[in-house]
């Protein structure tokens, strides 16, 4: 399987949000800005590309009794770091971001992609694959944050589009988000599946 391939995979027809509706938690509840949703995206890439390669690169000594919780392990570990490095260097993504941070540990994209893919094949591959299914993921929440952000504020990452008062409060707010993933993805099924 060529590396293209993989990513393409993970960014079209294995996309996690659209395609897989996998890690909706934070999907619904990161988006209300195209700039948390992409923060949310890059973080998660971030871990999910980390512990593909460490999943794939110990395979072959994790005995199968206790390979799901080696997995989330290595997973919380990264998570872990990831939190520290924001709270260190990026104060106000970590708060904004808050609890949804420590939710990766649990998100199911990353251990689904631990025990379908890195389990399975080499660290390359698997690089290849936390790439793609990061940057799906990613394209996804930043899309959902960047539309609810202009239809209920007049703004896309801090600049104005339209004054604010024409904006509608209800793609702020919580069924803005199930509103707009439902529109999204039935436009992503008409563009990108036959």
């Amino acid at each position: 399987m060529k590396l293209g391939s993989i990513i393409y995979n993970g960014v079209v027809r294995e996309n996690p949000t659209f395609v897989l509706l996998l890690g909706m938690c934070p999907t619904l509840g990161t988006t209300g800005s195209a700039m948390t949703g992409l923060s949310m995206g890059l973080a998660t890439t971030g871990v999910l590309l980390c512990s593909n390669m460490s999943v794939s690169a110990i395979k072959p000594i994790v005995p199968p009794a206790v390979r799901i919780p080696v997995y989330i392990v290595l997973i919380a570990t990264f998570v872990t770091a990831l939190q520290m490095l924001l709270a260190a260097y990026l104060p106000s993504v970590n708060a904004t971001l808050g609890i949804f941070i420590p939710l990766i540990v649990v998100n199911c994209i990353l251990l689904g992609r631990a025990e379908a893919f890195a389990s399975r094949n080499s660290v390359v591959a698997s690089a290849a694959d936390g790439v793609g299914i990061g940057i799906g993921f990613t394209v996804a929440l930043t899309l959902i944050g960047a539309v609810r952000e202009v239809l209920g504020t007049g703004r896309i990452f801090g600049a104005e589009v339209y004054p604010e008062e024409f904006g509608s409060l209800v793609f702020v707010l919580a069924p803005g988000a199930f509103i707009v993933l439902g529109f999204l993805m039935a436009l992503y099924r008409k563009l990108f599946q036959r």
